[in-house]
């Protein structure tokens, strides 16, 4: 689960973890679009490209955990709407784990730069 601390809203509510190589190098290529709730982890990354995509996600990129507060992090940037089969390498300095959920997540749920979020992989 991905909650945004600050607003109170539910990023995903089904989070996939995207811990393992195999899991981070497949991402979500040649998948079928994310399912509203649902979304993929991707612990210590600090960048996505978006070849062999096959539909747009929003993408959060998230700073390291809060002393003391292992699940807590700061959305370092938030990106809508990023279009499948770019070969943009998207990179944010910093961060140290990136959400990719269903387009329209980071609007309906306010979430913005300097949010807390809480992620919480079962």
């Amino acid at each position: 689960m991905a909650r945004n601390v600050s607003r109170g809203t539910l990023l995903a509510e089904r989070l996939e973890d995207g811990a393992s190589f195999w899991a981070k190098f497949m991402g979500l290529m040649g998948r079928a679009p994310l399912p509203a709730g649902d979304g993929l982890w991707l612990p210590g990354e600090n960048g996505i490209h978006m070849l062999f995509m096959r539909f747009p996600i929003d993408v959060v990129f998230v700073s390291a955990p809060a002393d003391g507060q292992a699940g807590r992090r700061r959305v370092l940037s938030a990106r809508h709407a990023v279009p499948p089969w770019r070969g943009v390498v998207w990179r944010v300095g910093g961060a140290q784990g990136v959400l990719e959920l269903p387009v329209g997540t980071i609007e309906a749920t306010g979430t913005s730069i300097g949010d807390e979020i809480s992620i919480d992989v079962a």
